[in-house]
């Protein structure tokens, strides 16, 4: 049995806490490995060797932190292979899929590669008598970061990679799920260059989260997670004093207007709706159709696309998608699709009792869909997480409108149509934090910032591009005089400056 084992001060270290996970191989539905679950000591030790290594790293010029961060992305680009088979083995997404998941935490590295430019303040000069005004960004010391099972490679980089360019040492605790790309990353990032202790990974459960969300010496936490689990870690990290940005769960809708290219609408939906057997907060799991033959079209379509999808093993090229990440995970899913049937939506593909020949024990479930779905079902109000399509009927695009705005969660949002002008009035009006227009998934690209509204998200800050920099560092504002005689009085130093 494969034990993976904590990562602090450029170090494998293991823990002593007697207390371990089992991660699984998705495929065989068998344990793999176990991971060391940390004790509160040892999540105390990561932030210290964080801490030791933080005035080093942040005395460091912004250009050379920047050139760890072109050497790290050379040195993953280089073992793409290794890091996604090793991802998919442990969650299930196939090959391609997994390459997606880190080439989209690159592009989060590449951006940090800018970090110089990223991090220069303001300035005026003559804001007054022989005075200038400037601004700088400093970073905030030791920060955090606590990662979902769904994207162990992408979201890490999202986060670590601007923390640790703008000059702050970092504590990752990755999902205890599939832990092991999270530690190879933290190696690599050694390899790159970064000082022992820049880069730290903690393994555990609600005893490591909570301890570093009430840590002393821990300045901001980032956190990607269920809405629920998202509120708490704000709440708790909040009364702590820290900085918390938490993003939570989705139900992102994909309106469909009669006019959209129905051909695209179909590829786009099967691949937004079952990728990576629907575990992505930015999937599309509901289905808006205008109208009632948009909406028939659309139902018939499906019908005729879904066969055509393929589930089989991760390292199957051929295959559409993998499995989902655990048997509880399955459960669940199939417990959603029990209660849609039970609430009246109309289960025209049922994806319960999937199995794969030589894998009979996996974790696959294979694509559902629904008809029929009203907004009042239980089902729809909540986030399935797995390969189930729900179509919800509207007869006018206010109504169509309404359905995503008025939902608890606003991550994502999509339209398909040829109107731009329709387009255009539906971005701006949606009560959803991102939106794609004929783009199913709209994840903005690096330079750009992610990040939903209402219960998808708790925090006044999004991740990444120039939000992320916003995040991890703290803003000083200097105000200089350099005095001369025939402008200083007497009493100045009485009253509130003014800039006259």
């Amino acid at each position: 049995m494969r034990d993976i084992h904590h990562f602090i001060g450029g170090q494998t270290l293991a823990g002593a806490s007697g207390r371990f996970g089992d991660v699984m191989d998705p495929n065989t539905g068998q344990v793999q490995a176990r991971v060391q679950l940390a004790t509160i000591d040892e999540v105390d030790r990561a932030v210290q060797s964080a801490q030791a290594a933080f005035e080093g790293w942040a005395s460091t010029n912004p250009q050379r932190r920047a050139r760890v961060m072109f050497e790290f992305k050379r040195v993953v680009e280089a073992r793409m292979d290794e890091l996604a088979h090793l991802l998919s083995s442990e969650h299930g997404k196939v090959i391609a899929d997994s390459k997606g998941d880190l080439q989209r935490g690159l592009e989060v590295i590449e951006f940090a590669c800018g970090i110089p430019h990223a991090l220069k303040g303001e300035y005026t000069q003559g804001a007054g008598p022989g005075i200038d005004v400037y601004s700088m960004r400093q970073p905030l010391g030791v920060v955090a970061g606590i990662t979902p099972f769904n994207f162990p490679g992408m979201i890490p980089m999202w986060m670590f990679g601007v923390a640790i360019a703008v000059g702050n040492t970092f504590v990752l605790k990755p999902s205890e799920r599939d832990p092991s790309v999270p530690v190879r990353l933290a190696e690599l990032m050694l390899e790159a260059g970064v000082p022992e202790g820049v880069l730290n990974v903690v393994h555990g459960d609600k005893v490591a989260v909570d301890a570093l969300l009430t840590h002393p010496q821990v300045h901001a936490v980032s956190f990607v997670g269920s809405s629920d689990i998202a509120h708490y870690v704000y709440r708790l990290g909040a009364e702590h004093g820290k900085r918390v940005q938490a993003m939570g769960g989705a139900k992102n809708h994909g309106i469909v207007l009669p006019d959209a290219d129905m051909d695209q609408v179909i590829r786009d939906l099967t691949g937004a709706a079952y990728g990576s057997a629907g575990e992505r907060c930015m999937a599309l799991p509901v289905v808006v159709p205008v109208g009632q033959k948009t909406a028939d079209d659309l139902r018939e379509r499906l019908v005729e696309e879904i066969p055509s999808l393929k589930v089989g093993v991760s390292t199957d090229a051929d295959a559409h998608y993998g499995p989902v990440v655990t048997a509880a995970h399955k459960a669940r899913v199939e417990g959603w699709i029990a209660r849609g049937v039970e609430e009246g939506a109309e289960l025209i593909v049922d994806g319960r009792g999937f199995s794969l020949q030589g894998h009979e024990q996996g974790f696959f479930i294979g694509p559902s869909l629904f008809d029929q779905v009203k907004p009042t079902m239980e089902s729809y109000r909540e986030e399935i997480f797995g390969p189930v399509l729900q179509i919800v009927r509207a007869e006018s695009f206010e109504a169509a409108l309404a359905l995503p705005s008025q939902h608890q969660y606003g991550n994502g949002v999509a339209i398909f149509t040829r109107s731009g002008s329709a387009a255009r009035d539906f971005a701006a009006r949606v009560n959803v934090g991102m939106v794609g227009i004929n783009v199913p998934i709209p994840v903005p690209v690096a330079y750009h910032t992610f990040g939903g509204w209402k219960r998808s998200a708790f925090g006044d800050i999004n991740q990444h591009g120039m939000e992320g920099v916003r995040f991890w560092t703290k803003t000083k504002t200097v105000t200089a005089r350099w005095p001369d005689s025939a402008l200083e009085h007497a009493d100045s130093s009485f009253v509130i400056p003014t800039m006259r």
